[in-house]
């Protein structure tokens, strides 16, 4: 009885241990593919286009007798859900990487956490009590997250060499670094992304099927993806395929990422809340430079280390933090009224 209460209990963090694994090799290959010469908007649109072909068969069979019907109003919402969380921020967040680095975004996304508990305390689904040590806890944790993520934005320090002997060297993109706009990119993905996991947790109470979901957002990103990269992208040459990593790397982002890692995080979502699904992203921070350096070889600077001390003690306040509690009644919930209203 205890180690099946013990795996009950510690199943969604071993699962988002997973997820944060997943992504960390992601990061990896999608910057190997657009060194390769590969568009960021044209990976993100077959990487969901994999995923649809992934999920919708198995939500089919899978999900038959436990899926609910799908209402007009559910649909705009899944739409919307789709093109905030989806193909807004992923568009975002992978045009970034091409500017940056694998560590550089994985440490500016440490934002999202402290994003989704400033907007989870806005719409009144977070209480902080300023006379509870819990409460600042929650309120020191969120600044110490932002001051790390601001530290490294402005301030890249000095190098820390690369290791000769990793096993793996990724083509370098120094060329068309661009720090700043990268920057900015990731910051705007990092708002979207916020809003997403608030989103995510309304609309799995009123679609309570993590399969057919998952589909669903990867059937519409993929959609809303094409569309949008029709339009930045006029060259049909860049729609090409031209290599083995590419081929790959969407092989893995639509499979692992559209597929498995989407539907652990609204699975997570849906008995633990969105705070709790983001407040694994230091994590992916650690891996990530781990891997770079030791891994892929690639140079990290001293601001880097900086960021993940400071991000060890957000997640030690977050640590402190309660289950967050959503109260999801159609009364209660803001997102069908505001599709009603538009």
């Amino acid at each position: 009885m205890a180690i099946l209460y013990a795996y009950s209990r510690f199943m969604p963090h071993l699962l988002m241990i997973l997820v944060q694994i997943g992504y960390s090799f992601l990061y990896f290959l999608a910057e190997a593919a657009f060194n390769h010469g590969m568009n960021p908007h044209v990976f993100v649109t077959y990487r969901y286009i994999v995923g649809s072909l992934v999920m919708f068969p198995l939500a089919y069979f899978l999900e038959r007798e436990v899926r609910p019907k799908l209402t007009f109003v559910l649909f705009l919402e899944i739409f919307v859900l789709s093109l905030v969380g989806a193909s807004l921020t992923v568009n975002m967040y992978f045009a970034s990487l091409k500017y940056t680095s694998p560590t550089f975004i994985t440490s500016m996304t440490n934002t999202v956490p402290s994003m989704t508990f400033i907007v989870a305390v806005v719409l009144r689904l977070e209480m902080v009590h300023l006379r509870n040590p819990r409460g600042i806890a929650k309120i020191v944790g969120t600044l110490l997250s932002l001051a790390g993520v601001l530290t490294i934005t402005l301030y890249k320090g000095p190098e820390v060499q690369s290791l000769q002997g990793a096993p793996v060297h990724i083509k370098s993109n120094a060329g068309q670094q661009n720090w700043v706009k990268g920057s900015v990119l990731l910051v705007a993905s990092s708002i979207t992304w916020s809003f997403w996991f608030i989103m995510q947790a309304y609309t799995l109470k009123r679609y309570p099927a993590q399969l057919s979901l998952t589909a669903w957002i990867n059937g519409f990103a993929a959609a809303q993806s094409a569309v949008f990269t029709v339009f930045m992208q006029h060259k049909p040459a860049a729609w090409s395929i031209g290599s083995s990593i590419e081929f790959w790397s969407i092989i893995y982002a639509g499979v692992i990422s559209c597929g498995l890692t989407i539907s652990i995080q609204l699975w997570c979502t849906e008995h633990k809340g969105p705070v709790f699904v983001t407040m694994f992203s230091p994590l992916g921070t650690v891996m990530v430079a781990i891997l770079a350096y030791f891994l892929f070889g690639e140079e990290l600077h001293a601001a880097y280390w900086e960021e993940l001390l400071l991000l060890s003690d957000f997640t030690c306040c977050c640590g402190e933090k309660k289950r967050m509690e959503i109260k999801t009644s159609p009364k209660n919930n803001p997102f069908p009224q505001m599709m009603r209203k538009s």
